[in-house]
């Protein structure tokens, strides 16, 4: 089950060490000189020693904290997330990945994932997991659309629904915080038959993740340093998005 975690973490190069962390009540940032990550801010244990966690944690080497992503303490990996998108949501990373001159994947830039996929949905089957804004209007033209949340409201399902909802779909996708509470590898096992979107600020921008079921990502990269730290502190949703620019991977041939 751990098998994508440690070579996420795997993949990070020893002596990078991290300069700042800030944990907001919706997202986090790690920064580490030029690397700059983000994912959502997961809080599930009424304590969850926050304080503590950062105060020891400063100044460690980034592959240390993206280990943290293996944690049960869901702020421990949420910072482990966020550095993990620090190193592989970076374009010097893929630069300097020796990529072949035509990799089996492309990059979009500024493009919304639900919005890129509103023709191809249209009289398929689809799920979400999470909420995100504005996806029924943009799956409509779905056949059928269920999304599933850990909390749901309306006419969401509840995310132990994922069982039976799941392999019966044609597109599924999923929100990247899934890799921080745990959920990720059952979620792509029973997605198996489908087109599988990874989404959101927690997803890593990495090609590891096409070996295990995923087909596209659709993630964030952080700009300045200042303007992340800033917007993980104010936890607007606007004002966060503004701190980066959204970016797509595709695999190619999905």
């Amino acid at each position: 089950m751990w098998k994508l975690y440690d070579e996420l973490i795997e993949g990070i190069p020893a002596g990078i060490l991290t300069d700042d962390i800030t944990v907001g009540l919706s997202w986090t940032a790690v920064t580490a000189g030029q690397y700059r990550g983000a994912a959502m801010t997961v809080k599930e244990q009424e304590r969850c020693g926050c304080t503590d966690i950062l105060d020891s944690r400063r100044g460690q080497p980034l592959k240390y904290l993206a280990s943290l992503s293996k944690s049960w303490n869901f702020i421990e990996a949420s910072i482990g997330v966020a550095a993990i998108n620090a190193y592989y949501n970076n374009k010097e990373t893929w630069e300097r990945s020796g990529l072949p001159e035509n990799p089996p994947w492309q990059i979009v830039e500024s493009e919304d994932a639900f919005e890129a996929y509103a023709n191809a949905v249209e009289g398929k089957k689809a799920a979400v997991i999470g909420h995100f804004r504005q996806l029924e209007e943009y799956l409509a033209g779905a056949k059928s659309l269920s999304i599933l949340e850990r909390r749901p409201t309306a006419d969401d399902y509840p995310d132990s629904a994922c069982e039976y909802i799941l392999p019966e779909q044609e597109y599924v996708f999923i929100t990247g915080s899934a890799l921080i509470n745990k959920t990720l590898p059952r979620l792509l096992a029973l997605s198996k038959a489908a087109h599988v979107i990874l989404v959101g600020p927690s997803t890593p921008m990495t090609p590891i993740l096409f070996a295990h079921g995923v087909d596209e990502l659709s993630g964030f990269m952080a700009g300045s340093k200042d303007n992340l730290i800033d917007a993980a502190s104010i936890a607007g949703h606007r004002a966060f998005f503004a701190s980066g620019e959204r970016i797509r991977m595709l695999k190619q041939g999905a």
